[in-house]
């Protein structure tokens, strides 16, 4: 049997791959490529940067596959606080991976449509990049409809470890409140698209400050001996 420590450790260092390959995909591909409202652009991009754009694509699939792997070490780790809720938790990842992995094939449609030939041939240049921006963008919209789950993972995280003690408090707190920001934020996303606010802008903020918190402390202190629920 692993003790806390170690398994904290590992639960940490797979978020830190998850949270790397997942920053590099988003700040250093989509939005290096993504030109909004100009398919023509974009589509260029796209094509110009085949490789940054697969290895952007490749790196959405680990992100998703380590964020399973780190719920089934939390599941593990919190099962003796709390079996149903940290078995809740791990239900809400596997739904939010198997959510992302089926969207990421929106993003690859819109490479796909623009380098191979059976499309080519079918459609003109300008119809072909239009579909190419339609597919990025319903990729981004699924991006929002997967916070609900992702977003609900983080409710029961931030319990167990308010409750339980093997880490600190405020962390807990800090992911209960990305739980809410996450939700509002799809939410707002969909039912007010035009609405813009500092305070809309940054609702999400409270879960990066939860789980990088979270991942620091576990990869330093490793997971404190626990309390049950």
């Amino acid at each position: 049997m692993y003790s806390n420590k170690k398994m904290g450790r590992l639960a940490g260092l797979l978020f830190l791959i998850l949270a790397v390959t997942g920053i590099f995909a988003e700040f250093f591909v989509r939005q290096k490529l993504y030109v909004p409202n100009d398919p023509i652009a974009t589509t260029q991009n796209v094509v110009e940067n085949q490789w940054l754009f697969r290895l952007g694509f490749v790196s959405d699939l680990v992100m998703s596959t380590m964020f399973f792997f780190y719920a089934y070490i939390l599941f593990l780790l919190f099962k003796p606080v709390s079996k149903n809720i940290s078995l809740f938790l791990l239900l809400c990842v596997i739904i939010s991976v198997a959510m992302f992995c089926q969207n990421a094939l929106n993003q690859f449609s819109a490479l796909e449509l623009m380098v191979n030939n059976s499309y080519s041939s079918a459609f003109a240049p300008e119809q072909l990049q239009v579909l190419s921006m339609f597919f990025q963008n319903i990729h981004t919209k699924g991006y929002f409809i997967n916070q609900i789950f992702y977003g609900l993972y983080l409710f029961p995280l931030g319990y167990m470890i308010i409750k339980s003690g093997l880490a600190p408090k405020i962390i807990g707190v800090f992911l209960i409140l990305g739980c809410i920001g996450d939700l509002i934020d799809f939410v707002v996303f969909f039912l007010y698209p035009n609405m813009q606010s500092v305070f809309l802008e940054n609702i999400t903020v409270p879960a990066d400050i939860g789980e990088i918190s979270l991942c620091l402390w576990f990869l330093i202190m490793g997971a404190r001996n626990q309390k049950t629920v």
